[in-house]
């Protein structure tokens, strides 16, 4: 061949490339890790995460970011469908069908891609099960990989990597690994962790108090977030091992934070503020931090769309952070709108937030004085050991009422209160902060036709606010009274029909 006709061939397949090819994406999502259990955000505890912190290293991270809702279910739907909860209509556990808008699987495969996913199929889309390419929780074989399983997590990775290339196509895998949401590690789990931490070594946080029953928990969960990284390291190998490091967009971050009073399920600082780590090959910096951009979980979808060079469909309530990840600047971010309803067995607290780089606010509906929040969080050591010393200890039984009661209005400096210890909602220096961040929250419940607008625009009235609370958990009542019955009519009759089962 001579060597002109090589060079045009070579140009033309170059311009081919350029033109057309499109990155792999990679998505990895951890359950109920906090994000100053990072060792590269911050944690106190060394060797929580070498893995995760050798991507930070490799990768550009955010330090203001934020997911929506502090459960998983509500909050992955925020992720994949860029809308908030009370515009898909996913906002607690429960499936949603039909849709009139389209997710994160349903655009990336018209785009193109080969989409898969492994973990947390039944809380990513409105409805399951949902078309991806693969689910690839399901083995080779036929059965179901565990959950706490490190090696399954490398070995699915190839396999939809493989499988895509079968296909022809750029692979948008979604893993998600299980740990360290509970049940946590413990004493001679079958589910082996690379490190053990011991009670005596571990941080208290803040929003918590030092007790050696405290402690204990503590261990078992960062233990936990271990074993979390150790799979991230099994993901990370396979990627590598595949060729296709150099052209595939690792994302990672953690849908909410620790399964822990005062963090999951609820709408503080450390409920939402998620390690998000992005590493685009040619476009991100090594080592590199974002210090003033606030970004959250609505962004999402959007933005892996405009790396994917797909047109992002109408009504995202998120915008596209791309401008961000090349270092340029981007109006609107410096505030984050924060959303709660419901939990997983459909008791209503609704919350509502506004938070900035230095103050959180939030609006809480429900508290009335008598009615008690109900979250996944009263089930633990913990909690029940504040219920036990509350009748003797003054400041645990003052922080069992903020659990369990809190107030109408909370207001929070970020800044020197993190941990929301002090709520300055009443206080008269902070009527001013207060009074911006109401409008804030107000524009964007507005903006998206939040149904609780009514109960904050008279946030003074006891009475229209238990009017509110009375239509929305009539509204759940209602539904799981439907799921129920759908259940029982879905049912087939077999030879104890008819019969108690206990």
């Amino acid at each position: 061949m001579k060597p002109s006709l090589l060079f045009l061939i070579c140009l033309l397949s170059g311009l081919a490339v350029s033109n057309g090819a499109k990155p792999n994406l990679l998505l990895i999502t951890v359950d109920d890790m906090s994000c100053d259990s990072v060792g590269a955000f911050g944690c106190k505890l060394k060797g929580t995460t070498p893995h995760i912190d050798q991507l930070a290293s490799e990768s550009l991270r955010f330090q203001h970011a934020h997911v929506q809702v502090g459960n998983c279910y509500p909050s992955r739907n925020v992720m994949f469908s860029g809308r908030y909860p009370h515009n898909t209509g996913v906002e607690g556990f429960y499936q949603i069908k039909p849709i009139k808008f389209p997710v994160l699987c349903d655009l990336m495969k018209k785009g193109g891609y080969y989409t898969a996913i492994r973990g947390k199929v039944s809380h990513s889309t409105p409805y399951q099960p949902y078309p991806w390419d693969a689910d690839l929780t399901i083995g080779p074989d036929g059965r179901k990989l565990h959950i706490k399983d490190v090696s399954s997590y490398g070995q699915c990775t190839h396999r939809g990597i493989k499988e895509a290339k079968a296909a022809g196509k750029p692979f948008c895998l979604n893993i998600n690994i299980s740990d360290p949401h509970k049940p946590f590690w413990k004493p001679n789990d079958p589910h082996k962790v690379s490190r053990v931490f011991q009670p005596e070594e571990v941080p208290i946080p803040g929003f918590l108090f030092d007790h050696p029953d405290v402690r204990k928990e503590l261990a078992l969960y960062y233990s936990s977030v271990r074993r979390a990284d150790d799979a991230v390291g099994a993901i990370l190998q396979a990627l590598d091992k595949s060729g296709h490091a150099d052209d595939t967009i690792v994302m990672f971050l953690s849908d909410h934070g620790m399964p822990l009073p005062f963090a999951k399920t609820q709408l503080y600082h450390h409920s939402t503020w998620t390690p998000w780590i992005i590493r685009w090959p040619g476009v991100t910096r090594a080592g590199s931090v974002n210090n003033r951009d606030m970004i959250s979980a609505v962004d999402m979808l959007p933005t892996m769309l405009q790396m994917a060079g797909i047109e992002s469909p109408a009504g995202l309530d998120g915008a596209s952070f791309v401008p961000v990840i090349k270092g340029q600047e981007q109006q609107g971010r410096d505030a984050v709108f924060k959303v709660y309803n419901e939990n997983a067995g459909g008791n209503r607290h609704p919350i509502r937030g506004l938070q900035t780089r230095t103050h959180l606010y939030l609006f809480n509906p429900w508290s009335d004085g008598t009615n008690i929040f109900k979250t996944a969080t009263n089930g633990t050591a913990t909690y029940r050991l504040m219920k036990k010393m509350a009748p003797s200890d003054k400041k645990i039984a003052a922080r069992l009422v903020t659990m369990d009661h809190r107030t109408v209005e909370e207001l929070y400096d970020i800044e020197s209160d993190p941990d929301c210890l002090i709520n300055l909602a009443d206080d008269p220096a902070h009527q001013a902060v207060k009074s911006r961040l109401q409008a804030r929250l107000r524009t964007f419940m507005e903006e998206s036709n939040d149904h609780a607008l009514p109960a904050f625009l008279n946030r003074g009235d006891p009475g229209a606010l238990a009017s509110y609370m009375e239509k929305v958990e009539k509204e759940s009542a209602q539904r799981r009274a439907k799921r129920r019955k759908g259940k029982q009519q879905n049912k087939a009759p077999g030879k104890n029909s008819g019969k108690k089962v206990s």
